[in-house]
């Protein structure tokens, strides 16, 4: 006898309901985690400038894996970080089949993200893919589903409306963005990124006609651009070979050298900065699209 409608509905409710304390138990044990590496990251001597890479693992000592452009049949996604670990070889260089558990710890030997952080993460986008974070893989294409970890408004991707091909830089908005820069020798400082990813959220408005950013699309448009800040330390020497061609710069190594890696209540500290300080200026950023058309045609005729 095939069970009822009610029989199934409660036992989906009942399995929802298990699935989501589960969550919530989980979420509570790794901020307590994240608390205990941040205080151990307060006290803990600061790791030597050319060895934050852990011996033995790609990268480490500067020396990283050759640079090989990647094919028209392999998988790239959205983020340039996760690329050039692909284009070296760091990740499967066709970007397919990767593990969430394995991007876990190739994130944090790579970039020194903290275990919790490189845990929330692809723990994160396993579940915005409807997959086990325990036994499922993805190819990094998957992650440019839109509106999932991709986003309207990105610094370094012309929006989905515009171009569906997310696994592209956008060269015009990448140098716009690195040559923003106001810190010591241009580099990208916390407003300099606040001002441009405001500048962004105006154009995508302006110019994409199914523009969507709820709060968690900007957090998280805010966090990758506090990735820039925090583990390439707004260093555009740095920034124009990860973001242009996606590829690990000779010799370079993280920038965060606490020993217990990025933490994510040290990373949310930038993330609030950067998030309070956007001004997404609509009709001012229209009238600089306005007069930027005139002198070109002005120039033109």
């Amino acid at each position: 006898m095939a069970p009822s409608f009610a029989a199934v509905a409660a036992t989906r409710l009942g399995v929802g309901l298990i699935y989501g304390i589960a969550n919530v138990i989980l979420l509570i044990r790794l901020f307590i985690w994240d608390l205990a590496l941040t205080l151990y990251n307060a006290f803990a001597p600061l790791l030597p400038e050319n060895r934050v890479v852990p011996e033995g693992r790609p990268g480490a000592g500067g020396l990283w894996p050759q640079f090989i452009p990647p094919k028209d049949t392999d998988s790239r996604s959205c983020c340039p970080m996760l690329n050039a670990m692909a284009n070296h070889g760091i990740l499967p260089r066709d970007g397919r089949n990767i593990t969430f558990r394995d991007l876990n710890t190739k994130c944090r030997e790579t970039f020194n993200f903290s275990p919790t952080f490189c845990f929330f993460v692809p723990h994160y986008a396993a579940d915005m893919l409807d997959r086990n974070y325990w036994t499922d893989k993805m190819d990094l294409s998957d992650l440019s589903a839109h509106n999932c970890i991709e986003h309207d408004a990105s610094l370094c991707r012309e929006d989905t409306f515009l171009n569906p091909d997310q696994s592209k830089p956008a060269p015009h908005l990448i140098k716009e963005f690195l040559e923003s820069g106001t810190g010591p020798g241009g580099d990208i400082t916390t407003s300099d990124l606040s001002r441009m990813l405001g500048k962004r959220r105006a154009q995508s408005k302006a110019s994409n006609g199914q523009y969507s950013q709820a709060m968690i699309h900007k957090i998280f448009g805010a966090s990758n651009g506090s990735t820039l800040l925090t583990i390439c330390g707004g260093r555009v020497k740095d920034l124009y070979p990860f973001l242009l061609e996606e590829r690990i710069p000779d010799g370079w190594q993280p920038r965060i050298r606490n020993p217990g890696g990025l933490t994510l209540a040290i990373f949310q500290n930038t993330v609030l900065k950067v998030e309070l300080g956007i001004k997404e200026e609509v009709e001012d950023t229209l009238r600089l699209l306005h007069m930027g058309s005139i002198q070109e045609d002005a120039k033109t005729k």
